[in-house]
């Protein structure tokens, strides 16, 4: 069975750049930059693992991680994180929320495949 990811992220370079370094881990990737497409998508097929960027038009990361934990299907859902907006505020409004992993941009390429496989136990 394919492991799956979906990539939720509004800036190109970043969410191929995923894509990339996952595929090549043996992930199946699928990106997309609307949360508010996303959310639907993640009730009726529901990835492993997801990366969500925080700052997203219209519907930001913080909300659609509410909307994951309060549905059962998805409550336990692991979700990465990522932002350029290293703040504490968010990163413990994240956590409140039911975040399983914060991490800000840029990242090094190997902690997004290390947190991945750690989230999901590969």
């Amino acid at each position: 069975m394919d492991k799956r990811v979906l990539v939720i992220e509004d800036e190109p370079n970043i969410s191929e750049a995923i894509r990339f370094i996952l595929t090549r881990d043996g992930w199946h990737v699928d990106v997309t930059a609307d949360g508010v497409a996303a959310v639907g998508a993640l009730q009726t097929n529901p990835p492993d693992v997801l990366i969500l960027d925080l700052m997203l038009p219209g519907f930001s990361g913080f909300d659609i991680l509410k909307t994951l934990r309060a549905n059962p299907a998805t409550q336990a859902m692991p979700v990465l994180m990522l932002t350029a907006k290293g703040q504490a505020a968010d990163r413990e409004e994240a956590e409140r929320l039911g975040v399983t992993r914060f991490m800000t941009k840029p990242f090094a390429n190997a902690e997004v495949v290390a947190a991945v496989q750690e989230m999901t136990g590969t």
